[in-house]
């Protein structure tokens, strides 16, 4: 039977957490601080997203909170008796002077799985963002399933980011080939939004040969890379990370 389960998180000023609701396969737990930043861990309490299952966590920042998000291991799409995709849906809703870190562990395609993962952003015009997104390709030594990723971020009301990505057997061709993933297994994203980039615009820099910072069109840069394994693309993205939050402070 598929699941369908969505968890909510509201974070204030004062480091509550007014409202943190766990559902199904989603159990959220509030734990060690990080810095000035109130911090919630997604803990998976069964398997999934599996075919068919739609999930949800919505997170309300509201005006001056911190708030910092992980996971406790990597999320693993897996074929389901239904023969629906799974949905993940984020919605990240993110008030004046406050500040969302997004930054949970890989999802994992498993062979045979179809997801459709949705992550939806609205910032409010001093809000800040670090939304950091990992896709690994298939379990060790398997095929990945089909996974389609869209990533759409409004700031002030208007758009600042609206991508999709899709990789596996339901992709378009070409999704493998050497102008996309050239044979690479980890695909991932770093978004990094902030005031102070109006003060202190970034600029373009490529890290290796597989990983390049750009600036958007508003305080915002995207980090977008490509590696073997998820250990490599970790530890791009932990640089680039550095890099672009370096940059935003002039």
């Amino acid at each position: 039977m598929s699941v369908q389960a969505r968890a909510r998180i509201v974070a204030t000023r004062d480091g509550g957490l007014p409202v943190l609701e766990s559902a199904g396969p989603l159990a959220l737990r509030r734990t060690r601080a990080d810095g000035a930043h109130t911090r919630v861990t997604v803990v998976g309490a069964m398997s999934a997203p599996l075919g068919g299952d739609r999930l949800a966590i919505e997170a309300q920042v509201r005006e001056g909170a911190r708030l910092y998000v992980d996971s406790a291991a990597a999320t693993v799409a897996l074929p389901g008796r239904a023969p629906e995709p799974a949905v993940y849906e984020i919605t990240l809703d993110v008030a004046d002077d406050a500040e969302v870190r997004w930054l949970p562990e890989p999802l994992i395609s498993a062979r045979g799985s179809e997801l459709r993962m949705r992550t939806s952003v609205r910032l409010a015009p001093t809000a800040r963002l670090v939304l950091r997104e990992e896709q690994i390709l298939g379990r060790h030594g398997e095929e990945t399933g089909s996974l389609t990723s869209r990533l759409t971020v409004l700031r002030a009301g208007r758009p600042l980011l609206d991508q999709e990505l899709a990789y596996g057997p339901a992709a378009p061709e070409g999704w493998d080939g050497p102008a996309v993933l050239g044979g690479h297994r980890a695909v991932g994203q770093l978004l990094i939004v902030d005031p102070e980039f109006e003060k202190h615009p970034a600029r373009t820099r490529q890290f290796g040969t597989s990983a390049v910072l750009t600036p958007l069109a508003g305080p915002a840069v995207l980090v977008t890379a490509v590696a073997p394994d998820a250990l490599a693309l970790r530890r791009i993205l932990d640089t680039a990370l550095s890099a672009g939050s370096d940059s935003g402070n002039g």
